[in-house]
């Protein structure tokens, strides 16, 4: 368990939005689930959310997880009722490249140690949901196959919260007569998964079951979808789930409310927390943080296109977290010279915060920036950035958030505040990136020419073959989940900055029916990650008190 002493015992972190402790299933002191049953009663704030996003991610980082607490810990300080609402970190990146994810410094997520590692132990129920059902498929299989299932066609895969090369691709069923159905499958980190998916767009117990049952495992000899609930899995499978359907109640480094719930990637997933956690803070909080994943380009678009469009929300304005480094980066200084590159690079970079900046834009959405401010950032450089937002119309905010924590975020405070205050008179209306009965190529396209600036997409015959095949079985207007690299607009990570005059190339398609989308998986991305030479893991330790440390880069 984690020895931090100063943390609020959750029961006085919920008095701050309005719940009591009878809406709470506590897990220890000082975290609780929530009951679902506090969506019931009378609405109790305003609900403006705010969306923070990021430039495309590169190594110098960005640091968006630590803008968002800091962000909500410096509208708190201004006096103002704020809930935040964030992703649970997944064991494969906080044993990966990435360590923790719980923000850094002063800006944080407590407790810290018990979010990054187990936490209520959401995820792992979901893996176990996952398997159960991959279980059902094989032994459906094994036995009389009363679902018409062709085990030459079984397309569910196993999950895993662990980034493991190796089991991008097994063979199961070995070990003969009473081994299974031998044939080709692999596992996909739980992030990715489709149930991770449908519980994070889930919005009821009933929903959670409905979305569950539609989950297709693969075809019949004759090409017909089988769904589980034509193997009766849908009752288990939610019977698994049900508690990890309520919200989590964690908080910020200093005490500030925070609902962290859900956590699928959004370079292989859709990205965002989970609609329940954001209804819960927008039905008890006047002003909402929350965050998507990776850059602009893949979790916001996903937030927008998928989520809101889902549970029936919009945002406010966009906050976009950018860094001096990362700008030069993108303007091409190499990741070992980047603290020491000069302002021409950063020149350079600017073009790419104008592709996400306009891309904000195309959703009739307002565009903040914050820029995540290091100690050594030349002040001429900083000044050369607020030069080039206002050239573009846009506000730009220091933060020193992982310093200072809400203190160091008050300048962003304000200039949030200001714009949400303003809007609601006539809050923006949803503007999405293409309607459901458009063509699945015409989906795609339009988010590759609008918010990567590609030419075109080109959907190789197999991946259309598929969506062809989708569309015929009744999956014809679903939004598309695109899966690909995060370090780039493109499909291609060397691609950096803005490029100009490429394509994207969709390989594949998955349909994810449970969820409500079909993923598009573009380039050579992978749904299973691998370990880097180095892991994170490599310097996790446990310290005499009992503290867990190396969780986080810098640790």
């Amino acid at each position: 368990m984690s020895t931090e002493t100063s943390l609020r015992p959750a029961s006085e972190v919920a008095r701050e939005l309005g719940l009591n402790e009878a809406d709470l299933f506590a897990y220890g002191k000082h975290l609780a689930k929530v009951e679902l049953a506090a969506l019931s009663r009378p609405k109790q704030g305003k609900g403006r959310l705010v969306l923070v996003s990021a430039i495309t991610p590169t190594a110098a980082g960005e640091g968006k997880t630590t803008i968002s607490c800091a962000l909500a810990m410096g509208m708190r300080q201004l006096g103002r009722k704020v809930a935040l609402c964030l992703r649970e970190p997944s064991l494969g990146p906080v044993f990966g490249v990435k360590g923790g994810g719980t923000g850094g410094g002063k800006a944080s997520l407590v407790p810290a140690d018990i979010i990054n590692l187990h936490f209520t132990g959401d995820i792992h129920a979901i893996t176990s949901t996952h398997n159960l059902l991959a279980a059902l498929v094989d032994n459906d299989l094994h036995f009389d196959r009363k679902s018409g299932l062709d085990p030459r066609r079984t397309t569910f895969r196993r999950a895993l919260d662990m980034n493991d090369r190796s089991l991008r691709n097994v063979i199961v069923g070995l070990g003969g007569k009473l081994g299974g159905v031998p044939r080709e499958t692999g596992f996909d980190i739980t992030a990715a998964s489709e149930v991770m998916a449908v519980l994070c767009l889930a919005t009821s117990v009933k929903d959670l079951e409905d979305r569950l049952n539609r989950i297709v495992v693969g075809t019949s000899a004759d090409d017909k979808p089988i769904t589980a609930r034509e193997l009766n899995a849908g009752a288990a499978l939610t019977a698994l789930l049900k508690d990890a359907l309520r919200p989590n109640l964690a908080q910020t480094a200093e005490g500030g409310p925070a609902f962290v719930h859900g956590g699928p990637f959004a370079n292989i997933a859709h990205g965002c927390s989970s609609i329940l956690s954001t209804q819960m803070g927008m039905h008890y909080g006047d002003d909402v943080i929350t965050e998507a994943g990776f850059g602009f380009d893949l979790g916001a678009e996903k937030f927008l296109d998928i989520k809101c469009r889902t549970a029936g929300i919009w945002p406010r304005c966009v906050v976009l977290v950018a860094t001096l480094r990362a700008l030069k980066s993108h303007g091409g200084a190499a990741a070992a010279e980047v603290k020491n590159a000069n302002k021409d690079a950063l020149q350079k970079g600017l073009s790419h915060i104008d592709k996400h900046i306009e891309s904000v834009r195309a959703y009739g959405l307002t565009p903040v920036i914050a820029v995540n401010v290091f100690k050594e950032d030349p002040e001429e450089e900083l000044k050369m950035l607020d030069a080039h937002c206002a050239a573009q119309g846009v506000k730009m905010a220091r933060c020193t958030g992982f310093a200072d924590g809400g203190k160091g975020s008050l300048e962003l405070a304000r200039t949030v505040a200001e714009i949400l205050d303003a809007s609601d008179a006539a809050p923006p209306k949803p503007k999405y990136m293409y309607e459901l009965d458009m063509s699945y190529e015409e989906k795609l396209r339009a988010i590759a020419k609008t918010i990567y600036g590609a030419d075109d997409v080109v959907i190789s015959p197999t991946a259309a073959r598929d969506l062809a095949r989708f569309a015929s079985w009744g999956y014809d207007k679903l939004p598309v989940c695109v899966a690909k690299t995060q370090l780039s607009l493109s499909d291609d990570p060397k691609k950096i900055g803005r490029p100009t005059g490429f394509k994207v190339n969709v390989r594949e398609v998955r349909l994810s029916a449970g969820a409500g989308f079909v993923v598009a998986l573009m380039g050579d991305i992978m749904t299973m990650p691998g370990l880097p030479k180095e892991p994170a893991a490599n310097r996790v330790r446990i310290e005499a008190d009992g503290r867990v440390r190396g969780l986080m880069q810098g640790e």
